[in-house]
C-alpha cells in the first residue's frame, strides 16, 4: 500500500478516537523513526513512553523471534518457562517487598487489578485518587482518572466510591481519609497532566497517613517506571515503600504486557477465579519483557536517563530565560514537560516538519518521553529545533496565551 492508501484505510476503518499526526511510520531504530517516504524523525513521543529501550531493540527482537518458534500462547493455568524467567527478573528489580505479581496486557488492566486487590484485602469500599491523576480509560481505571473530558460521557457507569484529593496538598488528603478508604492511588510524577512533580515531602506524608489509617498505597509507575526518571522507580526519589505498584508501557520493549506488583499478603487476598487474564503472562510477551529488563540493567538505563535528563532539562531551561513564551520546564530524567504560554497545536506541527515527533499534554504543554537510548547529539538537535521554532514569531504572535 502507498501512503495515500494507508491513510485512507485508517481514516475509514479505525475508530476515530485518536489525535493523528500526518506521518506514516514504517520503520524504527533506537530513537529514530522513518516514514514511508524515508524521512527521518527523532522520536520524542516514544509511543507514549513505550519505546523505553528503543525501537526494534535487537535484544528484544531476538527474544521474540526465538520464543515465537517455541510457544506463543500459554494460559497461566499451565506453567511456562518464559513466564517463570520473567517473574524472577521482575521480582529482582521490584520495589522492596513487592514479590507477588499479576501479569496483564496494559496499564489500565494493571490498575484494574490493583483496585480489586486493594478492596479485597482491606474489606473497605473507597478509593482516593488525585486531581490531575490519570490511570487509564477502562471503567475502573477511568473512575480514578481526574480529567472530566474522559469521565463525563460515562459518568453513570463509574465506580461511585472514589474521592479526589488535591495532588501535592496533604491537608486535602487528610479531609478525605477515613476508615472506609481501601487505598490511595497516585502517580509519583503526574504524566498526562503535564509532568507535575510533588512537593519534596508530600509522598512521604501520604505514605505515613495511609499506614496510620490502615489503607494501602498504590503507586502508578506505568509511565514513570523502569528507569525513565533516573531511578528504577520514580517513587524511589522520595524514599517511600508502596503496597502496590503498577507497571506497563516500556516493560515489553514495545510488546503489550503489564504487571501489578504487591506484597504477598496483599495479592494473596484474591482467590482462584476472582481475577484472571487470558493473554496475561503469555510466553511471547514474557520473553520480550525479560529481554527488556536485561537490557535496562546491562546498559544501566536509569543512570543514562539521569545524566541525559539533567543535561537536556538544563538546556531547555535556558529557553524560559530567552523566550517570553516559555512558562516553565520541569521533569526528572527523560520525563519532561515544557509549559508554553500559547496553544501548541501549530508548534507541534512545525516540530514535526523539522523532523521531531512530539508529544503533548493539554493545549499548552510539550511533553517528551524519548527512548532512554537516545543520543546526546539527538537531544541537541531537538533543543535546537524547539529553540528555532520559538523564534518564528510570525505564528507565535497570533497564538500566545
Amino acid at each position: 500500500m502507498n501512503e495515500t492508501e494507508i491513510v485512507k484505510s485508517e481514516e475509514e476503518y479505525l475508530a476515530k478516537v485518536y489525535r493523528r499526526f500526518p506521518v506514516v511510520a514504517v520503520r524504527g531504530k533506537e530513537a529514530v523513526i522513518w516514514d514511508i517516504n524515508g524521512k527521518e524523525y527523532i522520536d520524542c513521543m516514544g509511543g507514549y513512553g513505550v519505546a523505553l529501550v528503543g525501537h526494534s531493540n535487537p535484544k528484544v527482537v531476538e527474544a521474540i523471534v526465538e520464543q515465537s518458534k517455541k510457544l506463543i500462547t500459554c494460559h497461566p493455568s499451565l506453567y511456562n518457562d518464559a513466564r517463570a524467567n520473567l517473574l524472577e527478573r521482575l521480582v529482582k528489580i521490584a520495589p522492596k517487598g513487592l514479590t507477588s505479581v499479576f501479569l496483564s496486557n496494559s496499564g489500565a488492566e494493571a490498575v484494574e487489578a490493583a483496585i480489586k486487590v486493594a478492596i479485597k484485602h482491606t474489606g473497605r469500599r473507597k478509593i482516593i485518587s488525585m486531581t490531575g491523576g490519570f490511570h487509564g480509560k477502562t471503567l475502573g481505571a477511568l473512575s480514578l482518572t481526574w480529567n472530566q473530558k474522559y469521565r463525563k460521557p460515562f459518568e453513570s457507569m463509574l465506580y461511585p466510591n472514589v474521592k479526589f484529593a488535591r495532588f501535592g496538598d496533604i491537608e486535602s488528603l487528610k479531609k478525605e481519609l477515613d476508615n472506609e478508604v481501601a487505598a490511595v492511588i497516585t502517580e509519583p510524577i503526574q504524566g498526562e497532566t503535564g509532568i507535575i512533580l510533588p512537593p519534596d515531602d508530600y509522598l512521604k506524608q501520604v505514605r505515613e497517613l495511609t499506614s496510620t489509617n490502615g489503607s494501602l498505597l498504590i503507586v502508578d509507575e506505568i509511565q514513570s517506571g523502569l528507569g525513565r526518571t533516573g531511578k528504577m522507580w520514580a517513587h524511589m526519589h522520595w524514599n517511600i515503600e508502596p503496597d502496590i505498584v503498577t507497571v506497563a508501557k516500556g516493560l515489553g520493549g514495545g510488546v503489550p504486557i503489564a504487571a501489578t506488583l504487591a506484597k504477598p499478603e496483599v495479592m494473596n487476598s484474591l482467590k482462584v477465579g476472582e481475577h484472571s487474564s487470558t493473554f496475561g503472562g503469555n510466553p511471547l510477551s514474557c520473553a520480550a519483557a525479560s529481554a527488556t529488563i536485561d537490557f535496562i540493567l546491562e546498559q544501566n538505563l536509569p543512570r543514562r536517563a539521569e545524566e541525559l535528563g539533567t543535561y537536556f532539562i538544563g538546556k531547555l531551561r535556558t529557553l524560559s530565560e530567552e523566550s517570553k513564551y516559555v512558562r516553565e520546564v520541569r521533569g526528572l530524567g527523560l520525563m519532561i514537560g515544557i509549559e508554553m504560554k500559547f496553544n501548541i497545536h501549530e508548534f507541534l506541527n512545525r516540530l514535526l516538519e523539522k523532523g521531531i515527533i512530539p508529544l503533548y499534554s493539554s493545549i499548552n504543554i510539550v511533553r517528551m518521553l524519548p527512548p532512554l537510548v537516545i543520543k546526546k547529539e539527538q537531544l541537541d538537535f531537538v533543543y535546537s529545533k524547539v529553540r528555532e521554532t520559538l523564534s518564528e514569531r510570525d505564528w507565535l504572535q497570533a497564538t500566545k496565551a
